[in-house]
């Protein structure tokens, strides 16, 4: 079932009645609410927000990301479950023991698929891709040559043309992509949770101060989603140098996004979660292959 996701971005007091999430405005008012087994992300974007403790134990033994956001409006920190497998213990051991040659299989793998999904989403948009088509094919053993790196610039240059520039504090849609890479993470990081695994040991990402470098290996793929709404968005709102709250919902979109995995169409949580099923039992030795979707 597809899960939803809540963004609350005026003052309210969140509790817990009967398994369900109550919704109170701060002036007793009004009152809605959701049953939290139906729940997927809570995102928490006002600081006069309160909520119950016994709230915060309920969404976390349902595997609920609960996401809050800075000052500046931006998610900033996430609350994960850490008891959410039962065989939690056996996985953590495995994905710890996890051999060099297989991870750089699995990274290859990951980049592989990255690649592609950037050459449609440029084919998609009218433009040539068969540099990245060219990349993807010739991808090696832990991406050693850089392919990820020399597709990149060939794919942001094609997108959005040759004075684009990516990064955190570039311009327009840059503010869109990063509202969305952070969304992404955040959910990719609750899939790894759900699977049993460790979002901080990443196949590949290793920063001492990445506490989610798991998250950042296995969203990599995923990313051209990100890029397709992020554009649509800002086609919507070109002169919004600033998130607002239509673009900021709009973007939440992307939790329910259709992607073809396995040869099935799939909301993008559900696709999470069994790209996060087909990694963790490549750690457990029972498969080679990591499952990606094919970006259509």
């Amino acid at each position: 079932m597809l899960k939803r996701t809540l963004f609350f971005s005026n003052p309210y007091y969140l509790s817990l009645k009967n398994k369900q999430l109550v919704v109170q405005s701060k002036d007793e008012l009004s009152t809605k609410t959701v049953p939290v087994e139906d729940i997927g992300f809570v995102v928490l974007d006002h600081p006069q927000i309160s909520f119950s403790m016994k709230l915060i134990e309920f969404l976390n033994e349902h595997n609920v990301a609960v996401v809050f956001c800075d000052s500046k409006h931006m998610p900033s920190s996430m609350l994960l479950n850490l008891d959410s497998h039962s065989v939690q213990n056996e996985l953590f051991r495995a994905q710890i023991s996890a051999s060099e040659p297989l991870k750089k299989n699995l990274w290859k793998q990951t980049i592989e698929s990255k690649i592609s999904n950037q050459a449609t989403m440029l084919e998609k948009s009218g433009h040539k891709a068969f540099e990245l088509r060219s990349y993807a094919k010739s991808v090696k053993s832990g991406d050693v040559e850089n392919r990820e790196g020399l597709a990149a610039r060939i794919y942001w240059n094609r997108l959005l043309g040759n004075t684009f520039y990516r990064d955190r504090f570039g311009p327009a849609p840059n503010h869109l992509l990063n509202y969305g890479y952070i969304l992404l993470r955040s959910a990719v990081a609750r899939a790894l949770s759900g699977s049993g695994l460790l979002p901080t040991l990443g196949i590949h990402h290793h920063n001492r101060y990445n506490a989610f470098a798991l998250a950042d290996d296995v969203m990599e793929p995923y990313r051209p989603y990100v890029d397709r709404l992020a554009l649509h968005v800002h086609q919507e709102y070109p002169e919004e140098l600033q998130l607002n709250k239509e673009m900021k919902a709009a973007m939440l979109n992307l939790m329910s996004i259709d992607v073809a995995i396995n040869g099935n169409k799939r909301p993008l949580m559900v696709a999470l979660s069994q790209t996060t099923a087909s990694l963790s039992r490549c750690f457990n030795g029972e498969s080679r292959k990591i499952v990606y979707p094919v970006f259509a």
